[in-house]
């Protein structure tokens, strides 16, 4: 039963196979079963492919039957195409562009399997790039809101030196007004005179206008930087909307460009095994003697050329032959007095019908 599947895999004529050895029976069984197992690996394949894409087993599973039916279709063509030729270059000429349209099936089919089999070298490749699509996008997320962050910096800045430059002032009168004072510099008279409480009183002033200062400037400076904080969170949320976006960057694209990035020896390797696989019975076919199952095939073929021929030159004859009679037939009637003037009368009624007719039109336009 396995062997009778296995035929059908291959393509064969059943009833000229059955009629042939046990041998040759074994070598279109073996052709079915490369077509089957090709298949199955297509499925395989193609099933893990979609996985990828859909993350969805059921609907990887039912398109990837899809897809190893497709290949199974296409092969058991390919094979079931290739006839025995008389010369081995005929053959190869025959083949050729199933053995194109083989190579296409193999590499396409051999991807997805490469991407499963490397798959922790993958991830690592992704994780990689990964980061660094992470990295530019927090870069391009902080351009973005570069202007506001850095206008808004340099506002509290402007603010807090003003306070810095107020506290020097009042430092610096501080220190005059003590320097009088103590009689080390001014007047350099110890005492509290009027210089030293011109000096004092333009200290107290200072002294007022810082206060009035840090209290205005702090109000406007926990804005400024209420305002820093609100855009620090705006940024973390561009940033987090747009992580989920870089983390499902693992799609079948994504491993595939990934998948070129590593060593390209390995699968390499593995598209040549698909190859072979492939095109193994192609090459065969094309490789096997011209065997029994080939000859009774080119028999049967020949019986049909055969029928259609004679078909043909009865078919050609026939028409010849009804030309010849009916050339014979209306040679003696066009010698027959009775129909002349039978078709004389008929045309003569004719003529007379299209003249009156002339004149009413003519009449009418008139």
């Amino acid at each position: 039963m396995l062997k009778r599947f296995f035929l059908l895999c291959s393509g064969v004529d059943c009833d000229i196979v059955n009629s042939c050895s046990n041998g040759e029976q074994n070598k279109y069984a073996g052709i079915g079963a490369t077509v089957f197992f090709t298949a199955v690996m297509a499925f395989i394949a193609g099933s893990y492919a979609l996985y990828t894409v859909f993350d969805n087993l059921y609907t990887a599973i039912f398109f990837g039957l899809i897809w190893g039916l497709l290949i199974f279709n296409l092969d058991r063509f390919i094979v079931s195409t290739i006839k025995k030729r008389e010369r081995f270059s005929d053959e190869l000429i025959q083949a050729s562009p199933r053995i194109i349209l083989a190579v296409i099936i193999a590499i396409v089919i051999s991807k997805p399997l490469e991407i499963k089999i490397f798959q922790k070298e993958i991830e690592a490749v992704l994780l990689k790039e990964k980061n660094e699509l992470a990295i530019a996008n927090k870069n391009q997320v902080t351009r973005y809101f570069k202007n506001d962050v850095d206008k808004n910096k340099t506002e509290i800045d402007s603010l807090k030196s003003a306070i810095t430059k107020k506290e020097k002032e009042v430092a610096t009168l501080y220190n005059s007004y003590i320097t009088e004072a103590e009689g080390t510099a001014g007047t350099k008279k110890m005492g509290k005179g009027p210089i030293y409480k011109e000096k004092r009183a333009a200290h107290d002033l200072a002294v007022q206008q810082l206060d009035s200062l840090k209290a205005t400037n702090a109000k406007i400076i926990a804005e400024k930087e209420s305002r820093a904080q609100t855009l620090q969170a705006d940024l973390d949320k561009k940033v987090s909307e747009t992580q989920p976006v870089i983390d499902r960057f693992d799609g079948l694209m994504a491993r595939i460009n990934a998948l070129g990035k590593l060593p390209w020896l390995p699968s390499f390797f593995i598209i040549l095994l698909f190859l072979a696989i492939e095109t193994s019975p192609i090459f065969a076919k094309l490789l096997s003697p011209k065997g029994e199952y080939d000859l009774k095939q080119e028999e049967a073929e020949m019986g049909i050329k055969n029928v259609l021929a004679q078909n043909r030159y009865q078919s050609d004859l026939q028409q010849k032959t009804d030309a010849a009679i009916y050339d014979k037939v209306y040679a003696d009637i066009r010698d027959d007095k009775e129909l002349y003037q039978y078709k004389k009368k008929g045309a003569i009624e004719l003529l007379k019908l299209q003249a009156d007719g002339f004149v009413d039109k003519q009449k009418k336009s008139m």
